[in-house]
Protein backbone atom coordinates (compact mmCIF):
# COMPACT_ATOMS: atom_id res chain seq x y z
CA UNK A 1 0.00 0.00 0.00
CA UNK A 2 2.76 2.53 0.75
CA UNK A 3 4.33 1.59 -2.63
CA UNK A 4 1.03 2.27 -4.52
CA UNK A 5 0.24 6.17 -2.41
CA UNK A 6 3.92 7.11 -3.03
CA UNK A 7 3.01 6.87 -6.57
CA UNK A 8 -0.40 8.02 -6.85
CA UNK A 9 1.52 11.59 -5.21
CA UNK A 10 4.46 11.61 -7.79
CA UNK A 11 1.66 11.16 -10.11
CA UNK A 12 -0.59 13.81 -8.40
CA UNK A 13 2.39 16.30 -8.63
CA UNK A 14 3.05 15.58 -12.49
CA UNK A 15 -0.56 16.03 -13.27
CA UNK A 16 -0.86 19.81 -11.49
CA UNK A 17 2.00 20.79 -13.68
CA UNK A 18 -0.42 19.31 -16.93
CA UNK A 19 -2.87 21.91 -15.85
CA UNK A 20 -0.54 25.05 -14.69
CA UNK A 21 -0.84 28.06 -17.27
CA UNK A 22 2.55 27.25 -19.58
CA UNK A 23 4.10 30.65 -18.52
CA UNK A 24 4.33 29.69 -14.90
CA UNK A 25 7.23 27.30 -15.61
CA UNK A 26 8.11 28.34 -18.89
CA UNK A 27 6.83 25.57 -20.52
CA UNK A 28 5.26 27.10 -23.52
CA UNK A 29 7.68 24.86 -25.75
CA UNK A 30 6.27 21.87 -23.83
CA UNK A 31 3.51 20.20 -25.59
CA UNK A 32 0.97 17.59 -23.42
CA UNK A 33 2.97 14.67 -24.54
CA UNK A 34 5.82 16.11 -23.09
CA UNK A 35 4.01 17.14 -20.03
CA UNK A 36 2.29 13.62 -19.28
CA UNK A 37 6.46 12.20 -20.09
CA UNK A 38 7.05 14.39 -16.98
CA UNK A 39 3.78 13.63 -14.63
CA UNK A 40 5.04 9.35 -15.43
CA UNK A 41 8.52 10.62 -14.70
CA UNK A 42 7.73 12.54 -11.14
CA UNK A 43 5.60 9.60 -9.90
CA UNK A 44 8.14 7.04 -11.01
CA UNK A 45 10.71 9.11 -8.87
CA UNK A 46 8.98 8.96 -5.46
CA UNK A 47 8.29 5.69 -6.15
CA UNK A 48 11.94 4.97 -6.69
CA UNK A 49 12.81 7.67 -3.44
CA UNK A 50 10.04 5.79 -1.28
CA UNK A 51 11.78 1.89 -2.20
CA UNK A 52 15.00 3.59 -1.67
CA UNK A 53 14.06 4.97 1.99
CA UNK A 54 12.41 1.59 2.73
CA UNK A 55 15.53 -0.72 1.69
CA UNK A 56 18.14 1.68 3.74
CA UNK A 57 16.40 2.92 6.80
CA UNK A 58 12.89 0.68 7.49
CA UNK A 59 13.14 -2.94 9.00
CA UNK A 60 11.99 -6.13 7.23
CA UNK A 61 9.08 -7.52 8.06
CA UNK A 62 8.24 -10.70 6.12
CA UNK A 63 5.19 -12.24 8.05
CA UNK A 64 3.73 -15.29 6.07
CA UNK A 65 0.60 -17.10 6.36
CA UNK A 66 0.29 -21.10 7.20
CA UNK A 67 -0.96 -21.86 3.24
CA UNK A 68 2.17 -19.22 1.95
CA UNK A 69 4.97 -21.58 2.22
CA UNK A 70 6.14 -25.18 2.04
CA UNK A 71 3.35 -26.68 -0.19
CA UNK A 72 2.44 -27.56 -3.84
CA UNK A 73 -0.30 -26.51 -5.10
CA UNK A 74 -0.84 -28.43 -8.58
CA UNK A 75 -3.85 -28.82 -10.92
CA UNK A 76 -5.77 -25.74 -10.32
CA UNK A 77 -5.74 -25.77 -6.31
CA UNK A 78 -5.17 -22.68 -4.61
CA UNK A 79 -2.93 -22.90 -2.40
CA UNK A 80 -5.18 -23.17 0.84
CA UNK A 81 -6.56 -26.29 -0.61
CA UNK A 82 -3.05 -27.49 -1.20
CA UNK A 83 -2.09 -27.15 2.05
CA UNK A 84 -5.55 -28.21 3.86
CA UNK A 85 -5.55 -31.37 1.60
CA UNK A 86 -1.83 -32.03 2.65
CA UNK A 87 -2.42 -31.69 6.17
CA UNK A 88 -5.79 -34.01 6.19
CA UNK A 89 -3.52 -36.69 3.91
CA UNK A 90 -0.28 -36.43 6.44
CA UNK A 91 0.33 -39.85 8.32
CA UNK A 92 1.36 -37.63 11.72
CA UNK A 93 3.73 -41.01 13.37
CA UNK A 94 3.86 -41.30 16.84
CA UNK A 95 3.98 -38.43 18.38
CA UNK A 96 5.86 -37.04 21.92
CA UNK A 97 4.02 -34.72 24.31
CA UNK A 98 2.59 -31.63 22.36
CA UNK A 99 3.56 -28.64 24.58
CA UNK A 100 6.79 -28.70 26.29
CA UNK A 101 7.78 -27.06 29.43
CA UNK A 102 9.20 -23.55 28.73
CA UNK A 103 9.28 -19.98 28.06
CA UNK A 104 7.33 -19.15 24.68
CA UNK A 105 7.31 -15.79 22.92
CA UNK A 106 3.51 -14.50 22.70
CA UNK A 107 4.83 -11.21 20.95
CA UNK A 108 7.57 -7.94 20.56
CA UNK A 109 7.12 -5.40 23.20
CA UNK A 110 6.58 -2.72 20.38
CA UNK A 111 3.25 -4.47 19.41
CA UNK A 112 1.67 -3.58 22.98
CA UNK A 113 1.76 0.12 24.51
CA UNK A 114 0.52 1.43 27.31
CA UNK A 115 -2.93 1.14 27.84
CA UNK A 116 -3.21 -1.65 24.76
CA UNK A 117 -5.31 -4.91 24.21
CA UNK A 118 -4.02 -7.62 22.51
CA UNK A 119 -5.80 -11.13 21.97
CA UNK A 120 -3.16 -14.26 22.03
CA UNK A 121 -3.62 -17.53 20.72
CA UNK A 122 -1.11 -20.13 21.68
CA UNK A 123 -0.40 -23.24 23.31
CA UNK A 124 -4.39 -24.01 22.58
CA UNK A 125 -5.75 -21.15 24.58
CA UNK A 126 -7.25 -17.97 24.10
CA UNK A 127 -5.29 -15.43 25.88
CA UNK A 128 -5.51 -11.26 26.72
CA UNK A 129 -1.88 -9.54 27.06
CA UNK A 130 -2.03 -5.86 28.07
CA UNK A 131 0.25 -3.33 29.07
CA UNK A 132 -0.62 -1.39 32.31
CA UNK A 133 -0.31 2.26 32.87
CA UNK A 134 2.83 1.34 35.04
CA UNK A 135 4.09 0.25 31.76
CA UNK A 136 4.29 -3.55 33.05
CA UNK A 137 2.83 -6.19 30.74
CA UNK A 138 0.29 -8.73 31.36
CA UNK A 139 -1.16 -12.22 30.66
CA UNK A 140 -4.07 -14.05 31.34
CA UNK A 141 -6.63 -16.59 30.36
CA UNK A 142 -9.43 -14.13 28.04
CA UNK A 143 -12.41 -15.65 29.42
CA UNK A 144 -14.72 -13.79 32.25
CA UNK A 145 -15.50 -16.93 34.37
CA UNK A 146 -18.58 -14.35 35.40
CA UNK A 147 -20.29 -15.27 31.98
CA UNK A 148 -17.67 -15.79 29.70
CA UNK A 149 -16.78 -12.62 27.64
CA UNK A 150 -13.73 -12.63 26.04
CA UNK A 151 -11.54 -9.87 27.21
CA UNK A 152 -9.55 -9.39 24.62
CA UNK A 153 -12.72 -8.44 22.54
CA UNK A 154 -13.39 -4.91 23.60
CA UNK A 155 -11.94 -4.98 26.95
CA UNK A 156 -10.25 -1.98 28.14
CA UNK A 157 -6.97 -1.00 30.63
CA UNK A 158 -8.07 0.99 33.78
CA UNK A 159 -5.20 1.30 35.77
CA UNK A 160 -2.97 -1.96 35.87
CA UNK A 161 -6.48 -4.11 35.84
CA UNK A 162 -8.34 -5.33 32.50
CA UNK A 163 -12.05 -4.55 32.35
CA UNK A 164 -14.65 -6.73 31.47
CA UNK A 165 -16.50 -5.39 28.07
CA UNK A 166 -19.90 -7.42 29.00
CA UNK A 167 -20.52 -6.53 32.91
CA UNK A 168 -17.36 -4.16 33.91
CA UNK A 169 -15.86 -6.91 36.09
CA UNK A 170 -11.87 -5.57 36.75
CA UNK A 171 -9.35 -8.00 36.75
CA UNK A 172 -5.74 -7.37 38.33
CA UNK A 173 -2.83 -7.73 35.82
CA UNK A 174 -0.78 -9.19 38.77
CA UNK A 175 -2.38 -11.92 40.00
CA UNK A 176 -5.96 -12.36 38.25
CA UNK A 177 -7.94 -11.58 40.83
CA UNK A 178 -11.32 -9.14 40.38
CA UNK A 179 -10.77 -6.05 42.12
CA UNK A 180 -14.00 -4.73 41.36
CA UNK A 181 -17.78 -5.44 40.18
CA UNK A 182 -19.32 -2.13 39.54
CA UNK A 183 -23.12 -2.91 40.54
CA UNK A 184 -22.45 -5.27 43.21
CA UNK A 185 -20.77 -4.20 46.98
CA UNK A 186 -18.58 -7.24 47.40
CA UNK A 187 -16.37 -9.52 45.41
CA UNK A 188 -16.21 -12.58 46.18
CA UNK A 189 -12.89 -14.29 47.12
CA UNK A 190 -12.70 -17.15 44.23
CA UNK A 191 -13.77 -14.33 41.32
CA UNK A 192 -10.43 -14.49 39.55
CA UNK A 193 -8.86 -15.75 35.61
CA UNK A 194 -6.05 -17.51 35.42
CA UNK A 195 -2.68 -15.32 35.38
CA UNK A 196 0.10 -17.07 33.35
CA UNK A 197 3.91 -16.33 34.22
CA UNK A 198 5.31 -14.29 31.69
CA UNK A 199 8.50 -11.98 31.44
CA UNK A 200 9.30 -8.89 28.85
CA UNK A 201 13.30 -9.04 28.12
CA UNK A 202 15.22 -8.15 24.80
CA UNK A 203 12.46 -6.65 23.48
CA UNK A 204 10.01 -9.45 23.73
CA UNK A 205 6.91 -10.67 26.37
CA UNK A 206 6.98 -14.21 26.79
CA UNK A 207 5.00 -16.86 28.94
CA UNK A 208 5.62 -20.03 31.14
CA UNK A 209 4.24 -22.72 30.50
CA UNK A 210 4.24 -25.97 32.87
CA UNK A 211 1.69 -29.26 32.12
CA UNK A 212 1.58 -29.20 36.11
CA UNK A 213 1.41 -25.22 37.20
CA UNK A 214 4.58 -25.52 38.28
CA UNK A 215 6.28 -21.82 38.58
CA UNK A 216 9.25 -20.96 36.01
CA UNK A 217 12.68 -23.28 36.71
CA UNK A 218 15.05 -21.03 34.67
CA UNK A 219 15.03 -17.57 33.43
CA UNK A 220 15.21 -15.92 29.61
CA UNK A 221 18.89 -14.29 29.52
CA UNK A 222 19.14 -11.14 28.92
CA UNK A 223 21.07 -9.51 26.22
CA UNK A 224 23.32 -6.77 26.94
CA UNK A 225 23.61 -4.97 23.63
CA UNK A 226 19.68 -5.36 22.91
CA UNK A 227 18.94 -4.28 26.20
CA UNK A 228 21.41 -1.27 26.19
CA UNK A 229 20.57 0.03 22.83
CA UNK A 230 24.25 -1.04 21.05
CA UNK A 231 21.88 -3.52 18.98
CA UNK A 232 18.80 -1.94 17.00
CA UNK A 233 16.29 -3.77 15.39
CA UNK A 234 16.29 -4.13 11.91
CA UNK A 235 13.25 -6.82 11.05
CA UNK A 236 11.27 -10.28 11.61
CA UNK A 237 10.53 -12.93 9.85
CA UNK A 238 7.61 -14.65 10.97
CA UNK A 239 5.74 -18.11 9.22
CA UNK A 240 3.65 -20.87 10.78
CA UNK A 241 4.51 -24.42 10.63
CA UNK A 242 2.36 -27.78 10.39
CA UNK A 243 4.55 -29.87 12.39
CA UNK A 244 5.65 -30.70 15.87
CA UNK A 245 7.61 -28.57 18.06
CA UNK A 246 10.61 -31.04 18.36
CA UNK A 247 10.90 -31.44 14.61
CA UNK A 248 12.16 -27.47 14.59
CA UNK A 249 15.18 -27.70 16.80
CA UNK A 250 15.84 -30.59 16.29
CA UNK A 251 17.24 -29.34 12.65
CA UNK A 252 20.55 -27.91 15.13
CA UNK A 253 21.50 -31.48 15.64
CA UNK A 254 21.03 -32.98 12.37
CA UNK A 255 23.96 -31.40 10.65
CA UNK A 256 23.72 -33.85 7.24
CA UNK A 257 20.69 -32.11 6.41
CA UNK A 258 22.66 -29.11 5.66
CA UNK A 259 25.01 -30.03 3.31
CA UNK A 260 21.91 -31.30 0.87
CA UNK A 261 19.12 -28.98 2.08
CA UNK A 262 21.30 -25.66 2.68
CA UNK A 263 24.16 -26.03 -0.09
CA UNK A 264 22.57 -24.82 -2.89
CA UNK A 265 22.75 -20.81 -3.42
CA UNK A 266 20.04 -18.26 -2.38
CA UNK A 267 19.02 -17.38 -5.79
CA UNK A 268 17.93 -21.08 -6.35
CA UNK A 269 14.81 -20.56 -4.08
CA UNK A 270 12.63 -22.28 -1.95
CA UNK A 271 10.48 -25.02 -3.97
CA UNK A 272 12.66 -28.01 -3.36
CA UNK A 273 11.71 -29.33 -6.54
CA UNK A 274 14.18 -26.83 -8.46
CA UNK A 275 16.84 -25.88 -5.90
CA UNK A 276 19.31 -28.29 -7.49
CA UNK A 277 18.91 -26.30 -10.69
CA UNK A 278 21.97 -26.22 -13.10
CA UNK A 279 21.52 -23.02 -13.76
CA UNK A 280 22.50 -21.95 -10.20
CA UNK A 281 24.91 -24.35 -9.37
CA UNK A 282 28.11 -21.87 -9.24
CA UNK A 283 26.66 -20.62 -5.84
CA UNK A 284 27.40 -23.09 -3.28
CA UNK A 285 26.93 -22.96 0.57
CA UNK A 286 29.31 -24.56 2.87
CA UNK A 287 28.85 -25.68 6.60
CA UNK A 288 30.53 -27.00 9.59
CA UNK A 289 28.88 -27.48 12.02
CA UNK A 290 28.91 -28.92 16.01
CA UNK A 291 25.92 -29.23 18.06
CA UNK A 292 26.39 -29.95 22.31
CA UNK A 293 24.11 -29.55 25.37
CA UNK A 294 25.62 -26.98 28.23
CA UNK A 295 26.30 -29.01 31.56
CA UNK A 296 24.54 -27.96 34.43
CA UNK A 297 23.52 -25.93 35.95
CA UNK A 298 22.46 -24.52 32.38
CA UNK A 299 21.20 -28.04 31.21
CA UNK A 300 18.17 -26.78 29.55
CA UNK A 301 20.55 -25.10 27.07
CA UNK A 302 22.37 -26.39 24.18
CA UNK A 303 24.57 -24.56 21.96
CA UNK A 304 24.68 -24.91 18.38
CA UNK A 305 28.37 -23.69 16.64
CA UNK A 306 28.08 -22.88 12.36
CA UNK A 307 31.09 -21.70 10.59
CA UNK A 308 29.80 -21.01 7.03
CA UNK A 309 31.72 -19.91 3.83
CA UNK A 310 30.31 -19.03 0.04
CA UNK A 311 31.82 -20.56 -3.21
CA UNK A 312 31.07 -18.77 -6.38
CA UNK A 313 32.64 -21.43 -9.29
CA UNK A 314 34.42 -22.91 -7.01
CA UNK A 315 36.21 -20.22 -5.78
CA UNK A 316 35.76 -19.72 -1.74
CA UNK A 317 35.05 -15.73 -0.65
CA UNK A 318 36.74 -14.85 2.50
CA UNK A 319 35.30 -11.41 3.04
CA UNK A 320 31.42 -13.89 3.21
CA UNK A 321 32.94 -16.43 6.22
CA UNK A 322 30.52 -15.72 8.40
CA UNK A 323 30.62 -17.59 12.21
CA UNK A 324 27.35 -17.91 14.13
CA UNK A 325 26.61 -19.41 17.54
CA UNK A 326 22.99 -20.66 18.14
CA UNK A 327 22.17 -21.37 22.02
CA UNK A 328 18.68 -22.55 22.33
CA UNK A 329 17.27 -21.97 25.81
CA UNK A 330 14.62 -24.32 26.72
CA UNK A 331 12.23 -25.57 23.52
CA UNK A 332 11.10 -22.51 22.46
CA UNK A 333 14.03 -19.54 22.42
CA UNK A 334 17.48 -19.43 20.36
CA UNK A 335 19.40 -16.96 20.53
CA UNK A 336 21.86 -16.69 17.02
CA UNK A 337 24.92 -14.42 17.52
CA UNK A 338 26.86 -13.10 14.29
CA UNK A 339 30.69 -12.40 14.44
CA UNK A 340 32.02 -11.01 11.26
CA UNK A 341 35.20 -8.98 10.56
CA UNK A 342 33.42 -6.80 7.84
CA UNK A 343 29.89 -7.25 8.01
CA UNK A 344 29.78 -6.47 11.76
CA UNK A 345 27.60 -8.02 15.06
CA UNK A 346 24.40 -8.90 15.43
CA UNK A 347 21.86 -10.96 16.95
CA UNK A 348 18.89 -12.91 15.69
CA UNK A 349 16.51 -14.52 18.16
CA UNK A 350 14.35 -17.68 17.01
CA UNK A 351 11.34 -18.35 18.96
CA UNK A 352 8.98 -21.09 18.00
CA UNK A 353 5.90 -20.65 19.94
CA UNK A 354 3.28 -23.88 19.67
CA UNK A 355 -0.31 -22.25 18.59
CA UNK A 356 -2.03 -25.75 18.21
CA UNK A 357 -0.72 -29.14 18.89
CA UNK A 358 0.75 -29.65 15.35
CA UNK A 359 0.91 -25.82 14.54
CA UNK A 360 3.60 -23.85 15.34
CA UNK A 361 4.24 -19.93 15.03
CA UNK A 362 7.98 -19.12 14.10
CA UNK A 363 9.75 -15.62 14.16
CA UNK A 364 13.00 -14.66 13.27
CA UNK A 365 13.93 -11.07 15.30
CA UNK A 366 17.23 -9.43 14.09
CA UNK A 367 19.11 -6.91 16.04
CA UNK A 368 22.43 -5.42 14.72
CA UNK A 369 25.23 -3.07 15.43
CA UNK A 370 23.52 0.32 15.15
CA UNK A 371 26.48 2.07 12.94
CA UNK A 372 26.17 -0.74 9.78
CA UNK A 373 23.95 -0.14 7.12
CA UNK A 374 20.60 -1.61 7.42
CA UNK A 375 20.66 -3.07 4.42
CA UNK A 376 23.39 -5.58 5.73
CA UNK A 377 21.50 -6.89 8.84
CA UNK A 378 18.19 -7.03 6.13
CA UNK A 379 20.14 -9.24 3.55
CA UNK A 380 21.26 -11.71 5.96
CA UNK A 381 17.49 -11.68 7.42
CA UNK A 382 16.31 -12.53 4.16
CA UNK A 383 18.90 -15.31 3.30
CA UNK A 384 17.58 -17.00 7.03
CA UNK A 385 14.31 -16.54 5.21
CA UNK A 386 15.00 -18.30 2.50
CA UNK A 387 16.89 -21.13 3.80
CA UNK A 388 14.33 -21.68 6.26
CA UNK A 389 11.34 -21.93 4.34
CA UNK A 390 13.48 -25.15 2.49
CA UNK A 391 13.07 -26.61 5.59
CA UNK A 392 9.19 -25.08 6.54
CA UNK A 393 8.41 -27.34 2.96
CA UNK A 394 10.12 -30.53 4.69
CA UNK A 395 8.47 -29.78 8.12
CA UNK A 396 5.22 -29.36 6.19
CA UNK A 397 4.90 -32.64 4.78
CA UNK A 398 7.22 -35.26 6.67
CA UNK A 399 6.28 -37.67 9.39
CA UNK A 400 7.27 -37.73 12.93
CA UNK A 401 9.58 -41.32 13.35
CA UNK A 402 9.75 -41.94 17.31
CA UNK A 403 12.24 -44.43 16.22
CA UNK A 404 14.66 -43.45 13.17
CA UNK A 405 16.81 -45.37 11.00
CA UNK A 406 19.83 -43.21 12.15
CA UNK A 407 23.71 -44.01 10.81
CA UNK A 408 26.41 -43.32 13.27
CA UNK A 409 26.94 -39.97 11.54
CA UNK A 410 23.39 -39.19 13.11
CA UNK A 411 24.51 -39.63 16.52
CA UNK A 412 23.94 -35.95 17.43
CA UNK A 413 20.43 -36.75 15.98
CA UNK A 414 19.93 -39.27 18.92
CA UNK A 415 21.77 -36.84 22.01
CA UNK A 416 19.02 -34.03 20.42
CA UNK A 417 15.88 -36.23 21.61
CA UNK A 418 17.23 -37.10 24.87
CA UNK A 419 18.40 -33.67 25.64
CA UNK A 420 14.92 -32.16 24.79
CA UNK A 421 13.09 -35.01 26.44
CA UNK A 422 13.89 -33.03 29.82
CA UNK A 423 11.12 -30.55 28.67
CA UNK A 424 7.95 -33.36 29.02
CA UNK A 425 6.33 -34.33 32.08
CA UNK A 426 4.27 -37.51 32.92
CA UNK A 427 1.33 -35.16 32.57
CA UNK A 428 2.34 -33.48 29.23
CA UNK A 429 -0.45 -33.41 26.63
CA UNK A 430 -0.78 -35.56 23.99
CA UNK A 431 -2.61 -35.62 20.89
CA UNK A 432 -5.05 -38.72 20.51
CA UNK A 433 -6.83 -40.35 17.94
CA UNK A 434 -10.46 -40.63 18.22
CA UNK A 435 -12.86 -42.01 15.58
CA UNK A 436 -10.65 -41.46 12.80
CA UNK A 437 -9.72 -37.92 13.55
CA UNK A 438 -6.92 -35.76 15.64
CA UNK A 439 -8.66 -34.31 19.15
CA UNK A 440 -6.74 -32.73 21.56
Amino acid sequence: MPMYAALAVGLGLGAVLLTLPSGDFHLEEWGFAKRLVLCVAAGVSVLVLVQLHRLLFRPLELLRTPEDVGYIAEDGRSKARAANDARRRRKVGELPPVYPNGWYRVLDSHMLGRGEVRSAYILGQQLVVFRGHDGKAHVLDAYCPHLGANLAVGGRVLGNCIECPFHGWQYRGSDGKCEKIPYSDKVPEFAQVRRWPSCEVNQQVLVWFHCDGLEPQWSVPEQPEVANGQWVYRGRTEHFINCHIQEIPENGADIAHLGHLHTPGLPSGVDLRYINSKTWEFVRHDWKVEWDPEPEPNGHCSQMRVNHSLTLFGCRLPLLDLRVVARQVGPGVVFLRFDHSFLGRGLMMHCVTPVEPLLQCVTHTMFYQRNIPAVVPKFILKGESIQFERDVMIWNNKMYISKPLLVKEDAAVRRHRRWFSQFYSQNSPRLEYRRDALDF
